[in-house]
């Protein structure tokens, strides 16, 4: 009985060879790329902005069955200490909350930041049958009664960085403006109000 010879197919040697070339050039020019943009990131050092509450003021309160209706009004200094980081401020949004209940809220037109730019944001804001919680109102009640009352202010804003021609994808930042007192009677000094910056 005759033997049938048995073939084997083997990968073009050159095939393999070229796919694994262009694999490795891909993977370097990647590591080049995120090495490129981290130097620069090292070498730029970009700041976190710098936020304060500058004045506030609050008038027409009143608070009815726990539901409250006030108007806020806040001046608030955004400074971009960078000086080689331009700052893109696409959508600002900004709250007042008491005992972390937010009562009142109201969004700002964007605005954009140059290095080592002052940026002055006037907000007015608008409680409106804001419900609170029984015990938070009788908190507020008595806050009222001593001649100041503590809220807090958050501003949340979607960002890009911009260097030269290059702009970064678009992050989140959390301004948190803590232990912010408004004074019931207006001959009472505003002390200004510094806030935390999470990026």
């Amino acid at each position: 009985m005759a033997n049938t010879p048995i073939t084997t197919q083997h990968a073009r040697p050159g095939h393999s060879k070229l796919l694994r070339t262009i694999a490795i050039v891909i993977l370097a020019l990647i590591i080049l790329v995120a090495l490129a943009v981290l130097i620069i990131w090292l070498v730029i050092k970009p700041k976190r902005p710098v936020y304060t509450i500058e004045d506030g003021s609050i008038h027409g309160l009143n608070l009815t069955n726990d539901h409250l209706d006030a108007n806020f009004y806040f001046a608030i200094r955004a400074y971009n200490p960078n000086k080689k980081v331009k700052i893109y401020n696409d959508k600002v949004e900004v709250s007042v909350l008491y005992n972390d209940i937010k009562v009142a809220y109201n969004s700002v037109s964007p605005f954009f930041q140059p290095h080592q730019n002052v940026t002055r944001l006037g907000v007015s804001l608008l409680a409106r049958n804001a419900a609170l919680h029984q015990e938070d109102s009788k908190d507020l009640i008595l806050e009222k009664s001593s001649g100041q009352i503590e809220f807090e202010v958050k501003v949340k804003s979607r960002i890009r960085y911009r260097v030269g021609k290059w702009k970064s994808s678009r992050r989140t930042m959390k301004v948190t403006c803590k232990g912010v007192m408004l004074h019931t009677s207006s001959s009472k000094r505003f002390d200004r109000n510094y806030c935390d910056v999470d990026l």
